[in-house]
């Protein structure tokens, strides 16, 4: 019996070097490099203050290995058109792919006019949302996606309130309203998935968006070792829907094999423990789970 060596995958440089200052188990750390990794060389970067550019970026050392810009909390899109623009005024646009990042209160609160802009303009730039649902870097406040009745330093717990009173921003469907060709939900727990659609968005001309669900260590509470534990509970829930759409239609989602219950993914987090603590929290719980259903329901998960 022959057997045939199996040669070695070709260890590819990545795009976001190590040793950078990201907290260990950071879930946006891992988006960002596969997202990295996966466009490839030939790519320009702009990303709006948050965690990503302060853990990557201390002066004078870079972890970025392609052209990148820091642009301001708002203008990550906008900074992203005027590249685009240009490219296109000297002819070499076919020279580099562009993506724009920011993290959610970047995206969904602060910078939510700029990438309108972009979107209404028909730029032909990859949008990068990292998902970690509050403003780390500047000391865990609420964000348009933090999710409902989360701790955090503006929306804490206590006497009168469960925590986060509303419910997360839909910037995917905000994103699809704008007629763009392509949407789409990622998680740090489905990775390939991630590559897959970072790859197919590239390949799409026009305004694409991307937003990734990335657990955070310190804002949430949790175990750094349990990052994609708690990543993957989040899609289990129903919580977190993973999907397609283009041109403004559902066209794939990750159907949900076994469901867990979402106590399961709120237990492992210090931003929900006084929704086990206080009294009334089953009333609470089952609000939350109720939210988990309909979005299964929605999008035909099971």
């Amino acid at each position: 019996m022959t057997i045939e060596k199996k040669e070695k995958e070709e260890i590819l440089e990545s795009q976001l070097a190590p040793g950078h200052k990201a907290c260990t188990g950071c879930g946006l750390a891992l988006a960002a490099r596969t997202v990295m990794n996966t466009a490839g060389k030939d790519v320009i970067v702009t990303a709006a203050t948050g965690c990503l550019e302060v853990f990557s970026t201390s002066y004078p050392q870079s972890a970025w290995k392609m052209p990148w810009i820091h642009s301001l909390f708002e203008n990550s899109a906008a900074v992203a058109a005027g590249i685009e623009v240009a490219l296109k005024a000297l002819g070499r646009e076919k020279e580099a792919k562009i993506i724009a990042q920011g993290g959610d209160g970047a995206t969904a609160d602060i910078g939510i006019g700029c990438l309108s802009g972009m979107f209404e303009r028909g730029h032909n730039i990859l949008y990068v949302c990292y998902d970690n649902e509050a403003y780390m870097n500047t000391g865990v406040q609420r964000s348009g996606l933090t999710p409902f009745e989360a701790w955090t330093s503006t929306s804490p717990s206590g006497k009168v309130s469960w925590g986060n009173p509303t419910e997360k921003k839909n910037m995917p469907a905000i994103a699809a309203a704008h007629g763009i060709p392509y949407v789409a939900t990622a998680s740090v727990a489905y990775l390939k998935d991630l590559e897959k659609k970072v790859k197919k968005a590239l390949d799409i001309v026009g305004p694409k968006y991307l937003q990734i669900h990335a657990p955070c260590p310190l804002g949430w509470a949790h175990e750094p070792w349990d990052t994609i534990k708690v990543a993957k509970l989040a899609v289990q829930t129903g919580l977190i829907p993973l999907y397609e759409m283009e041109n403004g239609v559902i066209t794939s989602v990750r159907k949900i094999a076994k469901k867990a219950p979402v106590e399961e993914y709120l237990k492992l987090q210090g931003r929900f423990k006084h929704l086990f603590k206080k009294p009334g929290f089953e009333k609470e719980l089952e609000r939350i789970q109720a939210m988990a259903d309909a979005t299964i329901k929605k999008f035909n998960l099971m």
